[in-house]
């Protein structure tokens, strides 16, 4: 059987992550950190096109890996327009749509562009798969309860599809032969209702919905939110940072690091048991909240994301869920697996890539 190579290239805020894989087996990766001071003379994220593509290509040629021998480059997909589940080919639409980022500028726009900047030399095909806009929502789930204001699909897309896809394959069954709750823990925290292959509901993990996590308060009292926004004590930019960066763990805290609110725990901090034990309580009654969309009729729920790690925060949760199907725990996200995965089911014909 032919095995493929791919390079995949995951940018983060301060971070490129690029790997070779062989197949599902990564035999070269570097993590590239970016300082402050580099980023700082650039205005917009696309404009750090060029100086990560550098970096980037300088770290390829270090490796001592051929670019010759490359199949495809995978590229972590950005903000575009609501779109299926799935790899999807890089074209000039995809392009066009992370360069002026009309639905959010963030780092992983420039998981496309660089895919395409390297393959496009090689003539091999570049990809991203299952980005954060993935929505397969069914349109009873976008009633929000204001018209001009409607739920949107935004969350780990990746990890929970990937984790998925493997959660079926230990019950030898395909993806879209299951229904599974899936809870996706880390700085965010979306629980998302997957029917046979499609994540039908999932909270917005950066909207204000659902859990609150260590840095982001999830679903708060709406009228006080509004009286708070109007109170004159806080600007539109410090009122964004308080739903998503300074919520959650942080607010009540001071810390978003969960081992560190564990050890207090461990030494008789009341509070600290009280505000993780709300965690896990939330993130417990979201779940609940997903088995019902799925009728109850759920083959598995599946904990993953890098809390999942936490045996303490994961047990607090499966007291309270373990009724409703088998829990499955997938701790960690590994992102490069998972993209790499996504184009290798392509390349093998497994799936067809989609067009954007």
């Amino acid at each position: 059987m032919k095995s493929f190579m791919q390079l995949v290239i995951n940018p983060g805020s301060t971070s490129t992550k690029i790997a070779v894989f062989k197949d599902l087996e990564p035999i070269d990766s570097t993590n590239l950190r970016h300082s402050n001071k580099d980023l700082s003379s650039y205005s917009t994220m696309a404009e750090q096109f060029e100086y990560r593509r550098n970096l980037v290509m300088e770290a390829l040629e270090n490796s001592g890996v051929s670019l010759e021998e490359l199949d495809s480059v995978i590229g972590r997909g950005g903000l575009l327009k609501p779109i299926p589940g799935g790899t999807y080919l890089v074209n000039e639409n995809m392009m066009k749509d992370l360069r002026f980022a009309e639905r959010g500028s963030h780092a992983s726009n420039l998981g496309g562009l660089l895919a395409h900047s390297i393959a496009d030399i090689l003539n091999i095909p570049a990809f991203i798969v299952d980005p954060v806009c993935i929505d397969e929502m069914e349109p009873i789930a976008r009633i929000s309860g204001m018209p001009e204001n409607p739920r949107e699909s935004l969350f780990h897309a990746l990890n929970q599809k990937e984790i998925a896809r493997r959660a079926a394959e230990e019950m030898r069954r395909e993806y879209d032969q299951v229904n599974l709750v899936v809870a996706h823990l880390g700085g965010g925290i979306s629980v998302g209702a997957h029917l046979k292959g499609r994540v039908i509901d999932v909270n917005n993990a950066v909207g204000g919905e659902g859990p609150f996590s260590p840095e982001r308060t999830g679903g708060i009292p709406a009228a006080r939110l509004v009286e708070l926004c109007f109170s004159g004590q806080y600007t539109e930019e410090e009122m964004l940072k308080r739903l998503v960066g300074n919520g959650g763990l942080v607010a009540y805290l001071g810390t978003n690091d969960a081992m560190e609110v564990e050890n207090r725990i461990r030494q008789g901090e009341e509070k600290a048991r009280l505000v993780y034990e709300a965690m896990a309580y939330q993130v417990a009654k979201e779940i609940g909240a997903c088995s019902t969309v799925l009728k109850g009729s759920v083959d598995a729920v599946v904990i993953t994301g890098g809390l999942a790690h936490s045996e303490m925060l994961v047990g607090l949760i499966i007291d309270r869920i373990s009724f409703i199907a088998p829990v499955k725990v997938f701790p960690g996200e590994d992102e490069l697996k998972a993209l790499a995965a996504g184009g290798l089911r392509v390349l093998a014909g497994i799936e067809e890539a989609k067009n954007y």
